[in-house]
């Protein structure tokens, strides 16, 4: 496994790579890293296949733009076009978790030219609401939806980079399969659900070793952390509003490419009232979905947590591609 960093034409990006063959893109979720992909990286590699996994814009080793309105998802997926031209890659199948599945479904609409599949997992294709995400999000006088609680730059950054190796084993432990089961509604600590105004994000979150993670593999989370802080990757909610504005040139626009949905049994986003549905659904905007497999126990770290299920799903698809 090889790891790079070269200059493309809209960013410099540091990514990990391995094999040779058809190419496969990985995307990496919020909090974390191309080293989200080891496994994947690893086993795609040897099946016969090139993986390239980046760290994304504001991550890791990639560069980092100060401006809040350079973390578009139009400005990520010219990342993803400019990082194959520099690599001298004309198609891939396209892979991603969490953020990383918002990229690649808006990727597919996007370019079907440079990917001729996609992946996603813990994110589903979902249409365009009719009013902006911001004024749909729940609020009260106690607490206020953590995507709300994200919007004001520097808030949630002092809190997370208090102690970097904390919020990432807290964040991490909690919207995992090892939190335990989950119900639409129910009161699991979830760093993905409301969050208190006297007490942040991480107030109510277990302090907890996900038993999927190695130390050494924290170590690696910490170090990019402790370099960037959070600033970067919470850019990508602070420009909700701004996608839902330009994606209205892609509305009703359905993913016409070969896909495949990927979600965990105990994901923290299946637990959202009326996810199930929309889950179900899909194949009214992805008229080629393959599969849409729920993986029991695992939560929102799919790749992580049920590495082997995940590289024997995605090397199944690829080859069926």
């Amino acid at each position: 496994m090889q790891a790079r960093t070269i200059q493309t034409r809209t960013i410099r990006m540091s990514f990990i790579e391995q094999g040779n063959g058809p190419a496969v893109l990985l995307c990496h979720g919020f909090p974390e890293t191309s080293h989200a992909w080891r496994h994947q990286v690893a086993a795609l590699a040897e099946a016969g296949f090139r993986a390239i996994a980046p760290d994304l814009r504001g991550y890791g080793l990639t560069e980092c733009p100060s401006s809040v309105d350079e973390y578009s998802l139009f400005h990520i997926v010219g990342d993803l076009i400019a990082l194959l031209d520099a690599l001298d890659v004309p198609v891939a199948i396209l892979v991603g978790n969490d953020w990383g599945a918002t990229v690649a479904w808006q990727a597919a609409q996007m370019r079907p030219d440079r990917f001729h599949g996609i992946v996603a997992l813990s994110v589903p294709m979902m249409g365009q609401p009719p009013v902006p995400p911001t004024r749909i999000f729940p609020r009260t006088d106690e607490a206020e939806l953590y995507t709300l609680y994200f919007q004001e730059p520097g808030v949630a950054e002092a809190e997370l980079e208090r102690d970097v190796g904390q919020t990432l084993r807290k964040i991490l432990f909690a919207a995992s399969g090892d939190a335990g089961p989950r119900q639409p509604g129910d009161q699991t600590p979830n760093p993905f659900g409301m969050v208190s105004r006297r007490h942040g994000l991480l107030g109510a979150l277990p302090d907890s070793m996900p038993g999927w993670l190695t130390a050494a593999d924290l170590d690696v989370y910490i170090s990019a952390f402790a370099t960037t802080g959070f600033r970067g990757g919470l850019n990508y909610y602070r420009n909700l509003d701004r996608n839902w504005q330009m994606q209205a040139a892609f509305a009703g626009l359905k993913v016409g490419i070969p896909a495949l949905f990927m979600t965990g049994e105990r994901d923290t986003g299946l637990a959202i009232p009326g996810m199930r549905a929309i889950v179900d659904a899909m194949p009214q905007l992805v008229p080629q979905l393959k599969e849409n497999i729920i993986v029991p126990g695992s939560g929102h770290w799919l790749p992580q947590e049920r590495p082997d299920i995940v590289s024997e799903a995605l090397i199944r698809f690829a080859r069926q591609i």
